[in-house]
């Protein structure tokens, strides 16, 4: 089932705003580890959204793919 314009650009609105956020976690990551005396529970919360953003971004871009048949 084809998606509408519509649909398509939600979609690809949501991506670029689940990339951003996959881009600040890097950074806050980054700068939590760098830091002295880092808390380490918080450290692991972000890496632990990090992933999950990962996986949402992945299952958008599988959607927004035509599927090909070899």
């Amino acid at each position: 089932m084809a998606m509408t314009p519509e649909e398509e650009q939600d979609l690809r609105e949501q991506l670029a705003r689940l990339l951003q956020e996959h881009r600040d976690l890097d950074s806050a990551i980054e700068a939590l580890q760098d830091a002295p005396g880092s808390d380490l529970l918080q450290v692991q919360r972000l890496k632990k959204r990090k992933l999950y953003l990962r996986d949402r971004i992945s299952f958008i871009e599988d959607q927004l793919t035509p599927d090909i048949i070899a």
